[in-house]
């Protein structure tokens, strides 16, 4: 076989074998090159070398087509991605249950009442845990005179607690006590000699019941251990913050000095928290008292104490000329099995003319105070608030499924017509629950605030579900 021949023998080998490596040019028997092949075709794509492999002809490309194949390729990939999806939805840990109260803002007492207020001056009352009856009058700081001396009765109690019998530790009096009683333009007590003793008891009668300006000193100074009453008057002002009496300064102890002033308004936050004190009320409570070591009985300024028919049980009175009259008072009425207390302040009374050390404007405001408390006791009464079964607010589960909320029995409330009550709805002891049988007490509803303030039960009206999967399923919070 020649060269040539040789060469073309090989040649359909190679294209059998497909496309290899260039190898050096084959040479005949007498050592002539071989000419080179031809270049290889480029590679057909696979659909093409499947036909020619099977001698199929390849479909053609059509949009239907090319729409199935994708079809096929994503349909698994959405379905993974929107499976994952539900699972995380469902996994996702539901919102905490919140309540959400059916009447906005305060409930009315039906009916009317008017307080007969004097023509000047700034007052308020309250029914103790109903909540206030009403207010009068711009409510300003100005001086409070001996009123002042509840702030420091309360201070001094609050950090030497007694029990109502209890005397407690002794005190000494002291030179500056004794100088202070010879005073002639001031309210004190007289006969004290310096060295005595009285128990801490008998210094808050003098203080509270005759109104004692040097015992107010005595015992601002024996409450801080000091020469001044400084450090006391502090406590004084810390403790009106802590009550929130905003509009309150205390420069003093007594009440004396006319920088110490106050409003109607925050005299009852200071009446209310000083009455809890049953010691305090017991002083108070006294027309007058015999103290073993002075030379006579002492008496309260507040006659009103012995009216018959208006159940005062203090609290104190104060007069000076640029406070003018003014009474912090306590009184009770029995309405059912019930008892509650009726608290009022009036500041600023004043009579027309000459008034030295405001003595007749110590008459008018206990006049005009009289008046106030006989109509508001006459007022009084229990006026139903809730209704069993009504409808007081909602469970909401956060993601817009609402489960009404009912009162689990009636509930009355002592107060006068038309005076507005606090409502407030709240969740019970446990925290809410996000499922529950119908009729399970799940919250608390309250009329009124502070000490005193009443409550029912509040229970779920029907079953207690959580969402159902549709929801969590397509929640977006």
């Amino acid at each position: 076989m020649g060269a040539g021949e040789r060469c073309r023998a090989d040649e359909p080998v190679r294209r059998a074998q497909g496309p290899r490596r260039p190898a050096a040019p084959a040479r005949g028997e007498a050592g002539t090159a071989c000419p080179a092949p031809p270049a290889p075709a480029a590679p057909l794509p696979p659909l093409d070398l499947l036909a020619e492999l099977t001698n199929t002809a390849p479909l053609q490309e059509t949009p239907r087509r090319t729409a199935l194949r994708r079809v096929k390729v994503w349909t698994p990939i959405l379905l993974l991605l929107v499976g994952a999806s539900a699972g995380a939805q469902l996994l996702r840990p539901l919102p905490a249950p919140h309540i959400v109260a059916a009447k906005t803002g305060d409930h009315a007492i039906e009916g009317q009442f008017s307080i007969p207020w004097p023509a000047k001056g700034q007052g308020a009352v309250r029914v103790s845990g109903s909540g206030d009856i009403g207010t009068f009058g711009e409510q300003k700081p100005v001086p409070t005179a001996s009123v002042a001396k509840v702030m420091t009765a309360y201070v001094i109690l609050k950090g030497h607690p007694l029990r109502k019998t209890d005397p407690g530790p002794d005190i000494t009096v002291d030179a500056k006590t004794v100088a202070d009683g010879n005073a002639t333009s001031e309210s004190r007590i007289v006969g004290l000699t310096a060295g005595s003793k009285f128990s801490q008891q008998d210094m808050l009668k003098m203080l509270m019941i005759p109104s004692g300006n040097n015992v107010a000193r005595l015992l601002a100074r024996w409450d801080t251990g000091s020469d001044s009453e400084a450090a006391f008057v502090e406590k004084m002002n810390a403790a009106a913050r802590e009550l929130g009496m905003k509009d309150t300064t205390y420069t003093d102890p007594s009440g004396l000095d006319a920088g110490t002033v106050s409003t109607a308004t925050d005299q009852l936050k200071l009446a209310e928290a000083v009455m809890k004190d049953e010691t305090f009320r017991a002083i108070v409570a006294l027309p007058s008292a015999t103290i073993k070591g002075l030379p006579q009985r002492i008496e309260n300024n507040n006659d009103l104490l012995t009216v018959q028919g208006l159940s005062i049980r203090g609290i104190k009175t104060g007069s000076s000329t640029p406070a003018g009259g003014a009474l912090m008072w306590a009184a009770y009425k029995s309405v059912g099995d019930e008892t509650p207390l009726i608290l009022g302040t009036l500041m600023e009374q004043r009579v027309e003319g000459p008034d030295p050390d405001a003595i007749n404007s110590l008459k008018l405001v206990k006049t005009n105070s009289k008046k106030i408390i006989e109509a508001v006791r006459t007022a009084l009464a229990s006026a139903p608030v809730v209704r069993k079964g009504e409808t007081v607010g909602y469970v909401d589960d956060g993601l817009g499924g609402r489960t009404p909320l009912v009162a689990a029995k009636d509930l009355n409330v002592i107060g006068v017509p038309g005076q507005r009550l606090k409502l407030s709805l709240a969740a019970g002891a446990s925290p809410l629950p996000h499922t529950a049988k119908a009729g399970t007490e799940v919250a608390v509803l309250t009329v009124g605030e502070g000490e005193g303030a009443k409550s029912v039960p509040v229970a779920v009206q029907g079953n207690l579900a959580e969402p159902s999967f549709g929801t969590r399923l397509t929640r977006l919070r």
